[in-house]
C-alpha cells in the first residue's frame, strides 16, 4: 500500500505540472468537435468538484456529531476520532467500518462494564442512518449522474483493477466514463448502462407496457402520471405521444397482435382516466354539443376519445363518436340540430386528403357546421387542407364569416382554444398574470433604474443582438412593464427586419397591455419562463400577439434590481418549437444579471464591464 500511495503521489504531481497539455490532449482524443470536448471536459470536472465538495460536507456532518458524542460518552481521543472517520469516510464501503473499529475497540478497553461500548455503538449507528438516508440523498442528489448499482458495479471494478485506491477513484473515474459516453456517439451505451436517467421516456413505457399487453401496468404507469390532476397536460406528455408512435409503427414493424393489444389497452386506458377525472361543470357561453370523432381509423377513435376527455375536463361538452368520419352510419346518427362544431381527430402525417374527403361527408349531412381539425402529426401549415385555416389570429374563424373554412390545429391546447373562440371568447387560452406585491415600488423602481432612457437604448439593443447570435434566435428583445403595459425597450434578429407573417415590427416603445403580455407573467412569477410550444400551452396558446406573430417558442429571464424588483425580461423568441438546456437556461440568467449591471455601471459614468 505505501508503494502504491507513493505511485499515486508521483503521478498526482505530474499530473498538476502538466495539466494543460494534459487538458489539450484528452480533446484531440474526444475528436475534432471543440465545442463537444469543451462541453465534455466541462461537465465531468463539474460533476466532479460537486461530487467531492458534497462528499466532504456529508463527512463532515458525520465527522463532528460523532466527536461531539464520543465526548459526551467519554471514550478518549474524541476528537480525533471525528477527524478520522471525516478522511476516512472518503474510501467508499469500506472507510465507514474501520473508522468505526477504533472508537468501538478503545471503548470496550477502557470501560469494565458495556454501557460506553453499548452507547457508542447505537451512536455510531445513528449516524449512519442518518447520513446515510438523509444527508446523501439531499446532498449528493444527482451530483455524479450516476445510478445506484453503476456505483456499486464501479467500485467491485476498479477494485478488482486498482485495489484499495481503485475503490476511491471509483465514483470519480465512473462519472468521466458517464460525460464520455454522453458526447461520443459511439460510447453511447455507457449512458444507458451507467447514468441515473431513465432508459425509457415515460410514453415509451407505457407503449411498450401495450405492446407487452400488460395493461395493467400501461394503466397504473399512466394514473401515476396523471397524479397531479392535470388530466390535458397527461394527455399531451402521455396519449398524444404513444398514438403517435402506434401510427408510426403501424405496417412497418407492428404485427395484427401487437396493433390489437394498443388499441384494447388504450381504450381500457381512457376510460380509466374519465373515471379518475370526471368532466366539469360546464360554463356558460359554450356551444350545446362538441362531437369529437375520428378520421378512419381505429387510433384515430381514440384520439377522439381522448379530446373529448380533455374537452370535458376542460369545461367544454364534448361527445366522442362511435364510428368514423369514413363510416356513413355513425355521420348518419349526428342530428345536426344537436351539433354546433366537430372536432375532426386524424393521426396520418399527411392528413389532406383524408381530411378533404371527410369534411365532404361532413358539410353533405351537417350542412354549416363549424369544424376544428386536429392533424396531431403535422404542423398547420404542411396539413392544412384546400380551404382550411390554420388558427392563426389573423384567419378566417368558422362560424364568423366564413363558414365552410375548417380549423387547423395540432395540439390539444390549441384544440380547446379554438373551440373557446368558437364560443365568442377572443382572448381564450391566454391566461392573464397574477398580481405583483407592492407594484409602486417595483414601478417606481423601475422608473428610477435608467432602463427607460434613451442612453441606455444602444446598451439594450447589444445585449438583445448578443443573446440572439449566441442562442441563434430570429429575435430578442428586453422589455420593461410598468402599470400598465409591457414596453420593447431594445430588440435584434431578424424578425426586426421582417416577420414570419411578413409584417413589419413597430421600432423601440412599442406597447402592449400588461394583461396580454407574456412578459408580465415573468414579473409575477419573478423567474425564468419557459415555453417550448406555445401552441401546446394552455396558458399562451390564444395570444393574440403571440399567434399574429407566429410565434411557437418563448423563454424570457427576469431583469432584477439589487432590491429584487423585477423589472421586466431577456426574452428568446422563435417560430419552430425548441427544448433548451439548463445550461442555455442559466446562460440566459447570467446575460440578463449582466445587463442590469452594465445599466447601473452606464448610469453611474462608467464604462459597463470595466
Amino acid at each position: 500500500p505505501l508503494l502504491t500511495a507513493g505511485i499515486v503521489l508521483v503521478f498526482v504531481v505530474l499530473v498538476l505540472l502538466d495539466r494543460q497539455d494534459l487538458r489539450d490532449r484528452l480533446i484531440r482524443l474526444i475528436g475534432g468537435n471543440l465545442h463537444s470536448a469543451t462541453d465534455a471536459m466541462d461537465e465531468a470536472g463539474t460533476r466532479i468538484s460537486r461530487y467531492l465538495t458534497m462528499h466532504l460536507v456529508v463527512n463532515v456532518l458525520f465527522g463532528l456529531p460523532l466527536a461531539l458524542g464520543l465526548w459526551l460518552i467519554g471514550v478518549p481521543g474524541a476528537i480525533l476520532w471525528g477527524a478520522l472517520a471525516t478522511v476516512l469516510r472518503f474510501v467508499p464501503y469500506l472507510g465507514p467500518m474501520i473508522a468505526a473499529i477504533f472508537p468501538l475497540a478503545l471503548a470496550f478497553a477502557v470501560d469494565p462494564g458495556w454501557d460506553m461500548l453499548l452507547w457508542t455503538l447505537l451512536l455510531i449507528g445513528i449516524l449512519e442512518l442518518v447520513s446515510n438516508n438523509i444527508f446523501e440523498p439531499w446532498l449528493y442528489g444527482s451530483s455524479t449522474g450516476l445510478s445506484t448499482i453503476a456505483v456499486i458495479v464501479a467500485a467491485t471494478f476498479w477494485t478488482a483493477l486498482w485495489g484499495p485506491i481503485g475503490l476511491v477513484l471509483s465514483t470519480p473515474l465512473t462519472a468521466c466514463a458517464l460525460v464520455v459516453g454522453r458526447y461520443l456517439p459511439s460510447l453511447h451505451f455507457l449512458t444507458v448502462l451507467l447514468g441515473s436517467q431513465p432508459a425509457l421516456d415515460p410514453p415509451t413505457r407505457v407503449y411498450q407496457r401495450l405492446l407487452a399487453g400488460d395493461a395493467d401496468e400501461a394503466i397504473d404507469l399512466s394514473i401515476a402520471e396523471a397524479e397531479d390532476g392535470d388530466v390535458i397536460g397527461f394527455h399531451e406528455r402521455i396519449s398524444l405521444p404513444v398514438l403517435r408512435m402506434a401510427t408510426i409503427d403501424h405496417g412497418r414493424r407492428s404485427s395484427a397482435e401487437h396493433r390489437l393489444r394498443v388499441v384494447s389497452g388504450m381504450a381500457e386506458m381512457l376510460e380509466d382516466l374519465r373515471e379518475l377525472h370526471p368532466p366539469d361543470t360546464r360554463p356558460a357561453g359554450v356551444p350545446e354539443r362538441i362531437v369529437c370523432i375520428g378520421a378512419r381509423w381505429e387510433v384515430d377513435m381514440l384520439g377522439a376519445a381522448m379530446l373529448a376527455h380533455a374537452l370535458e375536463v376542460s369545461g367544454l361538452p364534448a361527445l366522442p363518436s362511435r364510428g368514423t368520419a369514413m363510416d356513413r352510419d355513425a355521420i348518419g346518427r349526428l342530428a345536426p340540430a344537436t351539433v354546433d362544431v366537430v372536432c375532426l381527430s386524424i393521426f396520418s402525417p399527411d392528413p389532406r386528403a383524408v381530411t378533404r374527403i371527410a369534411l365532404r361527408r361532413l358539410s353533405r349531412h351537417l350542412p354549416g357546421v363549424r369544424v376544428v381539425v386536429a392533424a396531431w402529426q403535422a404542423v398547420p401549415a404542411e396539413a392544412a387542407p384546400d380551404g382550411a385555416s390554420s388558427g392563426g389570429a389573423d384567419s378566417p374563424i368558422p362560424g364568423h364569416g366564413d363558414e365552410a373554412a375548417p380549423v387547423m390545429a395540432t395540439s390539444l391546447a390549441d384544440v380547446i382554444v379554438q373551440v373557446r373562440r368558437l364560443a365568442g371568447d377572443p382572448v381564450a387560452g391566454f391566461q392573464a398574470p397574477a398580481a405583483v406585491a407592492n407594484d409602486d415600488e417595483r414601478v417606481e423602481a423601475l422608473a428610477a433604474s435608467g432602463l427607460l432612457l434613451p442612453d441606455c437604448e444602444a446598451l439594450l439593443d447589444q445585449t438583445a443582438k448578443r443573446a440572439a447570435d449566441s442562442f441563434d434566435m430570429p429575435f430578442a428583445m428586453v422589455t420593461t412593464v410598468d402599470a400598465e403595459h409591457q414596453i420593447v425597450a431594445g430588440w435584434a434578429g431578424r424578425w426586426a427586419r421582417e416577420t414570419p407573417n411578413g409584417q413589419r415590427l413597430d421600432r423601440r416603445g412599442t406597447k402592449l397591455r400588461r394583461g396580454e403580455s407574456v412578459s408580465a407573467h415573468v414579473v409575477a412569477d419573478d423567474d425564468l419562463l419557459v415555453v417550448s410550444d406555445v401552441s401546446r400551452d394552455l396558458r399562451f396558446a390564444g395570444s393574440p400577439t403571440l399567434r399574429a406573430l407566429r410565434v411557437r417558442f418563448f423563454a424570457a429571464a427576469p431583469l432584477r434590481d439589487r432590491k429584487g424588483h423585477v423589472l421586466g425580461a431577456l426574452c428568446l423568441l422563435d417560430d419552430e418549437p425548441r427544448q433548451p438546456g439548463e445550461r442555455d437556461l442559466k446562460l440566459l440568467q447570467t446575460m440578463a444579471d449582466e445587463l442590469m449591471d452594465n445599466v447601473r455601471e452606464h448610469r453611474a459614468g462608467r464604462e459597463p464591464g470595466s
